[in-house]
């Protein structure tokens, strides 16, 4: 069975950096997207960030644009590289994962159909 595990979450200063960690585990994961989800305290869930190992490709939400970065070195680990941290990215990040490699920027989910437990980001103004 799919199981995503974040790590590298934390209380961060504004203006400062984290990197998150996920790691994948069941598949093979060479043929699945992945991607990064986060929910701040109140609000939806929004997308991130995601990642087409098989098609090369990647996607970032127009508020995270020039500041994180996603990253695949293999199939089954995903990071994600959070620089100049706002108040307003506190939340708890998922990681996600799509079979098949699509990621679907139409879908609220983005294809998504597998989910981590999340880590919690928090950022101190």
């Amino acid at each position: 069975q799919v199981q995503l595990v974040e790590s590298g979450g934390g209380l961060v200063q504004a203006g400062g950096s984290l990197r998150l960690s996920c790691a994948a585990s069941g598949r093979t994961f060479s043929n699945y997207a992945m991607g990064w989800f986060r929910q701040a305290p109140g609000k939806e869930r929004e997308f991130v960030a995601a990642n087409s190992w098989s098609a090369g490709s990647t996607y970032y939400a127009d508020s995270v644009k020039g500041r994180f970065t996603i990253s695949r070195y293999n199939p089954k680990n995903t990071y994600l590289q959070m620089n100049s941290l706002k108040a307003e990215d506190t939340a708890v990040y998922y990681c996600a994962a799509a079979p098949g490699g699509t990621v679907v920027p139409g879908r609220l989910d983005y294809g998504m159909e597998y989910w981590g437990k999340g880590t919690l980001v928090t950022v101190s103004s």
